[in-house]
């Protein structure tokens, strides 16, 4: 009967298989001739630190708490599932795409996420102030308490992201345009928002004390009244 292990090493399609807790950083090290399928499988908690998994496909699959440290994931794409507390220190995602993935309170210290796609992602509570590359994008994805501080969006459509109580501060935001967003509490210090259009973006309660920030930033007539409204100005429309 063949093992888990052999069936990795072999490099076939794996279904169904319970990977939870194990040293799996030796057995899935080595690269193949085309890439791995793994769909519905349980890394929770696993060990794949170095892992091979370029171009990989990974349905359903759950990585919870699971340590990706140097795992190259480049052009990966993930379907579903869960990787909620996994730590992907110095991981390459470059050109990967993640869709529909609970990626909550994920660290990605040093990870590249060069032209990576997010595409409707629940990634509350992520660290990615530490991740590098340009190009990474972020679609209909739950944001909320995100630290992307000194991520580069610079030029970017961002549509329906919700960014409440996130931090922002030190990112490239020029000519971003925002639509059906939320941005209420974020942190936008030091932002470059210049050209940024944040017309399509709640703002909320954004504070006059905070309002320098948004400087350089296209806002509406209605968010602008809101601003001056906490000084008592009415603004005539």
């Amino acid at each position: 009967m063949t093992t888990v292990e052999e069936l990795l090493a072999g490099g076939e399609e794996v279904v169904d298989a319970d990977l939870h807790e194990r040293d799996l950083s030796a057995v899935l090290a080595e690269e193949k001739d085309r890439p791995r399928v793994f769909r519905r499988c349980d890394f929770s908690g696993s060990d794949l630190s170095g892992a091979w998994l370029v171009g990989a496909t990974l349905d359903s699959c759950r990585f919870d708490g699971a340590r990706l440290t140097r795992a190259d994931l480049e052009k990966s794409v993930f379907n579903g599932g869960s990787a909620a507390k996994a730590q992907f220190k110095k991981a390459d995602f470059t050109d990967a795409k993640l869709t529909g993935v609970d990626l909550a309170n994920t660290l990605w210290p040093g990870a590249m996420v060069a032209g990576t796609e997010f595409s409707g992602c629940r990634m509350v509570g992520v660290h990615m102030e530490d991740a590098r590359g340009l190009g990474c994008r972020f679609s209909r994805c739950n944001l909320m308490l995100a630290d992307l501080g000194s991520m580069s969006l610079r030029g970017q459509t961002l549509e329906g992201l919700r960014l409440d109580d996130a931090s922002l501060a030190g990112a490239d935001l020029r000519e971003t345009v925002w639509i059906d967003s939320r941005l209420r509490g974020v942190e936008l210090r030091a932002a470059e928002l210049d050209g940024a259009d944040l017309r399509g973006a709640d703002l909320g309660d954004f504070s006059m004390q905070d309002a320098h920030h948004l400087a350089g930033a296209v806002i509406s007539a209605e968010q602008a009244s809101m601003l001056l409204g906490q000084l008592g100005i009415v603004v005539d429309q």
